[in-house]
């Protein structure tokens, strides 16, 4: 049985989807603006946070959550229109082909950061597996760690090799553990 997006491809016609964005260092916000004035969906993640440089009075800056990408929604036959937007490295792929992220991984983050306090955090490929089940990012699975007297859950966008790290309450989180047999996941509660 052929699904319906199945059915649009095979006519010829690409349905929009989310990619990720190389751009250039510290060019997020630039190429954001960019890819707005050329009516291209864009999205830019930011955390707020507060620097002070010598004898100066203390700021707050909007960061990009993911440094050096930001996401785009379009159909897969609209890359050059992002490809030739100055500041632009590359969509983020296999070499082959431009990979999509999951749609319901940047709405999940559209919809919670500004619930938590999101900011970078390090990419993380081993760590205990626990899944959010409360709240806005309820879902959403990542890697638990302890930072100062605070729980936090990083989460990765596997696409970019990029994670960003959300504050979490313990109570909020089930432990993802994988079966030996069929690749199941199955959820316990975390008890520490």
């Amino acid at each position: 049985m052929i699904s319906e997006t199945q059915d649009l491809v095979c006519q010829g016609i690409s349905i929009p989807q989310w990619f990720a964005v190389w751009t250039a260092p510290r060019h997020e916000k630039r190429v954001s603006e960019r890819m707005t004035d050329r009516s291209i969906e864009v999205y830019l993640p930011v955390y707020t946070t507060e620097r002070q440089w010598k004898k100066r009075a203390p700021i707050n800056l909007e960061l990009p959550l993911f440094p050096g990408y930001v996401f785009v929604r379009i159909p897969r036959n609209a890359r050059g229109k992002v490809l030739d937007t100055p500041g632009v490295y590359s969509i983020v792929g296999n070499g082959k082909q431009a990979l999509p992220v999951p749609d319901t991984d940047i709405e999940a983050l559209r919809s919670g950061l500004h619930l938590r306090k999101a900011e970078p955090h390090p990419y993380l490929t081993v760590g205990e597996r626990v899944s959010i089940r409360k709240g806005a990012l309820a879902g959403l699975e990542g890697v638990l760690v302890r930072q100062k007297s605070q729980f936090r859950v990083v989460l990765t966008v596997e696409t970019i090799m990029q994670a960003i790290s959300v504050e979490v309450d313990l109570e909020d989180l089930v432990r993802v553990q994988e079966s030996d047999t069929g690749g199941d996941s199955h959820q316990q509660t975390i008890v520490m």
